[in-house]
């Protein structure tokens, strides 16, 4: 019966600490919208309207017609008709602008003023972006063609400017076929197969599956989970340390007779609890707003519902742990609530390095890997993302590698909390 009332009075200690936090946290309205809205639905929102705009402005280069400057038009029709045949539209030189000018419309006038300036130094031009792409013709090409000798058709673009990157390989997809095309028509005109010419036939058999191509563009999605644990329970963190030590309220609780690692396990559930909701009101928004991204128009599948979020939720539970602790342990060395929200902030730059370190190294994936908190559960999302699955090996890597870096920062922040001198404010 001794131990039974012994045990019954760790759990009430424990349980009247976690209510306490719990139902103190709720009157802050501040820190309520912060870790279960902002922080939650915003970052979804955004990433979700960014990568909507950036797929749609995409696709309208990809389908719609493309309107191209081209120097030399009148060189090279045959070329022009296959580029209109492509849907880009060519703009050749206008000999009398002023009087163009004033047959059309405002629109037309933007885009002549810079077809002009494209005409006039097409290498400026593009490097203001004030054309994507512009294609040149050389001044010989009509000669150099009757004698079938090889023709120049420049393509001018700037490599750097990312957003022209679907405009040029259109352009250069078309200028090389039409160039194929006239090969093989010479071959023939000389009685030769256009085999001669390409001797090897390259088939190129991509094996990513349309959910493996959706991928690429969401390498940073493990980090916005991350985050959104961090957001949750950041706030908490600091209020229940710094900030209790900045208001001499931790004195009091500390002359209590309940032992400090009760309190600290009060604390830490309170913590994880807000960040728990937060996670899991980020996968719910992932899961409603993934419909309306338009990946499917470019073949990519991508698919963030129930059984995507359990296994991301499952991953990151060990890491909300690791989190909280972290959060606990940095805040208790500040000795105000401003200072520990400058240390925790910098904090949260810890968890961007997997999510760079995998975008910018390709790394293949180890066994080995999953057990590095923060790599692991990057590993593991992305694995869910792609439509491959984690394995139970996999799983039990990252929870127990996470779990142990855990239980480790807990103690130490146990260990921390025994001090007299952390109860004693300024």
């Amino acid at each position: 019966m001794n131990a039974v009332t012994a045990n019954a009075k760790r759990a009430s200690a424990f349980l009247t600490v976690f209510l306490k936090e719990v139902r103190e946290n709720l009157r802050d309205r501040r820190t309520i919208v912060t870790a279960l809205v902002t922080g939650p639905l915003v970052g979804p929102m955004i990433f979700a309207l960014l990568l909507g705009s950036m797929l749609s402005r995409e696709l309208d280069k990809a389908e719609q017609p493309l309107h191209v400057p081209v120097i030399g038009a009148e060189r090279a029709p045959n070329l022009i008709d296959a580029l209109k045949a492509g849907g880009i539209v060519p703009q050749a030189a206008i000999a009398n602008p002023e009087q163009a000018v004033r047959r059309q419309d405002t629109d037309v006038v933007v885009r002549i003023g810079v077809l002009q300036a494209a005409i006039a130094n097409p290498e400026q031009a593009v490097r203001r972006q004030d054309t994507d792409v512009v294609v040149r013709i050389g001044g010989n090409y009509a000669e150099s063609w009757r004698k079938g000798e090889p023709v120049q058709v420049e393509v001018i673009f700037d490599s750097s400017q990312r957003d022209a990157n679907t405009s040029v390989e259109r352009v250069s997809r078309l200028v090389e076929g039409y160039a194929r095309q006239q090969g093989a028509m010479r071959l023939v005109a000389r009685g030769l197969s256009p085999g001669t010419a390409w001797p090897i036939s390259v088939a190129r058999r991509d094996q990513a599956t349309a959910q493996a191509r959706g991928v690429l563009m969401f390498n940073m999605l493990p980090y916005f989970f991350v985050i959104t644990i961090f957001l949750g329970g950041m706030y908490l963190a600091i209020d229940l340390t710094a900030g209790e030590r900045e208001r001499q309220s931790l004195e009091p609780l500390f002359a209590n007779p309940v032992p400090r690692w009760k309190i600290l396990a009060g604390k830490l559930a309170a913590i994880c609890t807000f960040s728990c909701i937060s996670l899991l009101i980020t996968l719910a928004a992932f899961a409603v707003l993934g419909p309306f991204v338009p990946v499917d128009k470019l073949g990519m599948e991508l698919n963030l519902g129930a059984h995507f979020a359990g296994t991301v939720f499952l991953l990151m539970l060990p890491l909300v742990m690791l989190i909280a602790a972290l959060q606990t342990l940095v805040a208790a060395f500040a000795k105000s609530y401003r200072e520990a929200q400058m240390y925790v902030s910098l904090l949260m730059f810890v968890p961007i390095v997997p999510s760079l370190l995998m975008a910018v190294f390709p790394i293949k994936a180890k066994a080995w890997m999953y057990a590095v908190p923060l790599l692991g559960q990057h590993l593991g999302v992305m694995g869910a993302l792609r439509g491959d699955g984690v394995s139970l090996q996999q799983v039990l890597y990252c929870l127990g590698g996470t779990l142990a870096a855990a239980v480790v920062a807990t103690l130490i922040t146990a260990h921390l909390y025994r001090s007299e001198r952390l109860a004693i404010s300024g």
